[in-house]
């Protein structure tokens, strides 16, 4: 489950802008649009990046920042070099299908002969990956796995028993795909003779159906494969196919744990993949080594955790002798562990009361990582590079904001992609150590038409919970704001596990409407209470079993604090939230409904046992292990105490919270004969939008608001 935003995708224009002042007309014109750079890839030999420009792909050098030309002209959605950069592969045109899954047309590109060479005679295909010798390249097609010589163009089925939501092969089912974050569930060797795949067995998995209303008479139906709580999975077993004989044979697990099977790595080394598994219940992950050329399988070690393991995005990182980085959270924050290539402990390489965000790298010139951490506090991200024989650290981004690096590949250059709550985004190439070497592009114009308007900045604070915690908080106030004068609440929130919204980072999406709102003279404020990340693992891990209770303690406990404010009318408290927020406000207007006056929930979930396995095991275990952490923390259960104004919303095609959540908690509002608003997207899914959708969605919910808070 991801958190979703308000998306600034309309293009057509409105009528009369007005000035001074941020309208949803304004916001949904593009009249606010910012300006990025698009695909930064650094180029082999280190002294130059790519990125994706109108007319082509364009190359820059990093040394003078200067373009030097286009190495391919013409328009693509994205691109990959093979390793040796002698060809591109270039997609053409998509088609979504779930989160990370898409159709595409793809051509490959010798870019010393210029010839081209479309993938699967021109049909879509899924997941294309080069072999690492740029010979061949591996996709996906009908849920069967492929292998195209470039040279010859032959193409290879690898797999034939794919059926759609029977057998996969590899590529993710809905579920992994979904919890696990990837939709590719193969790897080349780094010999590229051989592949390793899994395939998933997803024939006893329980099938969802939506009705697709469209246009037609009668309405059609989406039907897939969708594992709920406690139901069946997909079963997963590991395959090895060698291109020497053509042949495919399972890969034995086991002894070992192989319920699911998360991941599949490169290693460093030719005639090795690595595996990583777990239980159905996620608190211990098995990373495995297969050996390619016998099928032989060693365990390099466990991870366990006494709750669970963020198995959605796990960092694992082979350096050339084949040792390897493993980030864990076992010290109480996420940290970087180095392993030799058995899998044994060599030292715990990073270590404090903050976390690693991200990995970019390794340098073994200078020993050096490089990482993203909090080191600058819990709202702020930095980009730090750490030599991990003796732990020297330096600090080579800006000091507050959140900040991300593109690094060049041998580690001389990067460019820093950084933002605050009130600056929007910059783009500053550097050199190694982080001295500036020139601001590539800066959204100064972006920011002085919100000025112009009235835009008001996050104002960042901490609330105390009821068991001493200091939550991380923003409120925004507006511009003529008077201490003494009593203002309407509007609270919004997200609140699911490891998730962050109290960021001091640039957010033009919601961010946009809340201003629209504070300048109709409502305070907005937003708390990251107990469950959410970047606090360490106590904080986060402390709502396992009981999903949801926690969480909503703190928002309350949050409303009253605000409530005793002299500046802020008790009386009228309000919440905002989709998905895991739809869910938090659906509880605020029933478990906290002496507090809050009005509540709109988008796409909420009402019954974690309509909600997906991986996801919702991981946090509560099984419906039949958990009953009373399913059912006691479900607002269908606190329907009978709403009081407030309620607006609940849902797109009838929802892939991940299925329309039947809004369905079971509208019918338990009924029977208690609570009066409410509801509204319908037909044909939508999670995120709803096309079309007019988002601005007649966020028109409606400020009306709401106005009329109701």
């Amino acid at each position: 489950m991801k958190k979703i935003f308000l998306t600034l995708s309309l293009a057509a224009a409105f009528h009369s802008l007005s000035a001074q002042e941020i309208t949803l007309d304004k916001i949904y014109s593009g009249y606010y649009r910012g300006k990025g750079i698009a695909g930064i890839t650094s180029m082999k030999n280190g002294e130059n990046y790519l990125v994706i420009e109108p007319t082509g792909i364009a190359k820059y050098s990093y040394k003078t920042s200067q373009k030097e030309g286009n190495i391919i002209d013409g328009q693509f959605e994205s691109y990959e070099f093979s390793d040796d950069e002698s060809k591109i592969l270039l997609l053409k045109e998509s088609q979504p299908i779930y989160r990370h899954s898409f159709l595409g047309k793809f051509d490959v590109r010798d870019l010393k002969s210029g010839k081209v060479t479309s993938l699967n005679n021109g049909n879509t295909v899924q997941e294309p990956r080069f072999s690492p010798d740029a010979s061949k390249v591996a996709f996906i097609s009908d849920n069967n796995l492929f292998c195209q010589d470039l040279n010859t163009g032959k193409i290879t089925q690898i797999t034939t028993d794919g059926k759609k939501n029977a057998i996969i092969n590899g590529l993710a089912d809905w579920v992994y795909e979904e919890e696990f974050g990837h939709a590719r569930q193969y790897e080349w060797t780094k010999n590229s003779d051989a592949i390793v795949f899994v395939k998933s067995d997803e024939s006893q998995v329980p099938e969802i159906y939506i009705p697709i209303y469209g246009k037609t008479l009668y309405p059609t139906e989406m039907r897939y494969k969708y594992p709920k709580a406690g139901e069946n999975n997909s079963v997963v077993s590991a395959q090895l196919y060698r291109l020497d004989t053509g042949k495919t044979i399972p890969v034995n697990l086991g002894a070992f744990k192989n319920y699911y099977i998360a991941n599949v790595f490169q290693t460093a080394k030719a005639d090795e993949i690595v595996l990583i598994t777990s239980q159905r219940i996620q608190n211990a992950s098995d990373i495995l080594k297969v050996n390619t050329k016998t099928g032989a399988v060693q365990k390099l070690f466990t991870e366990t955790d006494e709750k669970w393991i963020d198995t959605d995005n796990p960092t694992l990182e082979f350096l050339e002798d084949d040792s390897f980085l493993w980030a864990s959270e076992r010290d109480g924050n996420r940290h970087l562990y180095w392993y030799d290539k058995e899998g044994k402990l060599k030292k715990q390489v990073t270590k404090g009361n903050w976390e690693i965000t991200d990995y970019y790298g390794y340098n073994p010139k200078s020993k050096e990582i490089y990482v993203q951490t909090t080191e600058k506090g819990s709202i702020n991200k930095v980009v730090s590079k750490i030599n991990i024989e003796n732990g020297k650290s330096q600090l080579i981004s800006r000091l507050d904001g959140n900040n991300s690096a593109s690094f060049s590949k041998n580690y001389n250059y990067f460019i820093e992609t950084s933002s605050t709550a009130a600056s929007p985004y910059t783009f500053v190439l550097k050199d190694g150590s982080g001295k500036v070497v020139k601001e590539l592009q800066n959204n100064n114009e972006q920011l002085q038409k919100l000025k112009a308007d009235n835009f008001v900045d996050k104002e960042f604070i901490t609330i105390p919970n009821a068991v001493g915690d200091q939550m991380n908080a923003w409120i925004m106030k507006p511009k003529n704001f008077d201490p003494k004068k009593k203002y309407p609440l509007f609270m919004y929130q997200y609140s699911g596990p490891g998730s962050q919204q109290v960021s001091n980072s640039w957010d033009i999406g919601n961010t946009l409407w809340f201003n629209h709102l504070v300048q109709k003279g409502y305070i907005v404020a937003c708390v990251d209470g107990r469950g959410t990340g970047y606090k360490g693992a106590k904080f986060k891990k402390v709502t396992y079993m009981n999903l949801g209770k926690y969480e909503i303690e703190d928002q309350i406990t949050a409303a009253k604090w605000f409530g005793n404010q002299s500046y802020i009318d008790k009386t009228r408290i309000g919440m905002f939230g989709w998905s895991f927020g739809g869910y938090m406000t659906s509880l605020a207007m029933t478990k906290g409904a002496d507090v809050f006056k009005m509540g709109i929930a988008v796409a909420p979930v009402t019954n974690w046992r309509y909600y997906d396995s991986v996801y919702t095991e991981r946090f509560l275990r099984t419906p039949q292990e958990n009953a009373d952490g399913y059912d006691k923390n479900s607002p269908t259960e606190y329907a009978g105490l709403m009081k407030g104004k309620f607006l609940l919303i849902h797109g009838t095609a929802d892939d991940n919270v299925h329309f039947q959540n809004s369905m079971e908690f509208s019918e338990a509002l009924i029977q208690n004969r609570k009066q409410f608003d509801f509204m319908a997207y037909p044909d939508k899914n999670h995120g709803i939008y096309g079309g007019y959708t988002r601005p007649q969605l966020y028109q409606k919910m400020t009306n709401f608001i106005l009329e109701n808070l």
